[in-house]
């Protein structure tokens, strides 16, 4: 089957894009990148208050922005969502699957309703979003993907559903890609290293201190570090890159141990 290269866009500006997660932190940063391209952006998060906000930041860039309180594991909720943005917008082009949390906990010390949360919110959510956007992608030949995973997919100790998780977004991701490229729609993964978030600025300054040593470029990256691959991806000009996984992490998956 061979693309119509005529039903692709020709830029971000003609774009919609959603970005799960999208109020604060890395979501936020990613928002406002693809906001500064044109794209119009629908924010998904759970944070009404955050999500009042980032609309607010978003807008401020001249783009059409609409703010959703999904919760990203409950198919019927993220349903509802494309439906009603499908309604408004005509069309979704980009899909940045970026909602999650942490998992911090051993093994031995994490019960199944703690496992299951972090596998629901990081992985589940990404089949979820992806299969309510695919068939409209599919029925315009075009569509980008792009999962948000971690470094930590690596492995790390204490964080074994975490690491699982982002571990399945890995697979999820390069499944995705053999699927439906030959619809025109890509799908590709980011793993960001230690990015400062609102969840980092709680850390103490030791602990900073150690982080950043880990990280070979000696900093901690920046939410518009992820928010540039994720522009990357999203372009039309990245139509031949599909199932690949980016690591934005200063070089810190190459020689730097767990921590």
């Amino acid at each position: 089957m061979t693309t119509d290269l005529t039903a692709i866009p020709g830029s971000l500006r003609e774009m919609t894009a959603v970005v799960t997660g999208g109020a604060k932190g890395i979501g936020l940063g990613i928002a406002r990148e693809l906001a500064r391209q044109g794209c119009r952006i629908a924010l998904w998060d759970m944070d009404q208050d955050a999500l009042c906000a980032a609309t607010e930041e978003v807008a401020a860039l001249g783009v059409e922005v609409q703010a959703f309180q999904v919760n990203v594991s409950a198919q019927d909720q993220v349903e509802a969502a494309v439906a009603q943005l499908q309604a408004s917008f005509g069309r979704i082009d980009v899909l940045v699957n970026n909602a999650g949390i942490g998992g911090d906990r051993l093994v031995t010390k994490m019960d199944l309703d703690f496992w299951k949360r972090v596998i629901d919110i990081n992985l589940t959510s990404q089949f979820i979003c992806s299969k309510a956007v695919i068939p409209g992608m599919v029925e315009r030949s075009f569509g980008r993907i792009i999962n948000i995973g971690s470094r930590a997919w690596l492995g790390n100790r204490g964080q074994a559903s975490y690491s699982a998780s982002k571990g399945g977004v890995v697979s999820f991701t390069r499944s995705l890609a053999l699927e439906f490229a030959r619809n025109g729609i890509t799908a590709n993964a980011i793993a960001p290293g230690i990015v400062e978030t609102p969840l980092f600025a709680t850390l103490k300054d030791e602990v900073v201190d150690g982080l950043k040593k880990s990280v070979p470029m000696q900093r901690i990256g920046q939410p518009d570090d992820i928010a540039q691959a994720v522009r990357f991806f999203a372009e039309p000009a990245s139509s031949y890159i599909t199932g690949q996984l980016l690591y934005v992490c200063g070089g810190r998956s190459l020689s730097s141990p767990s921590v």
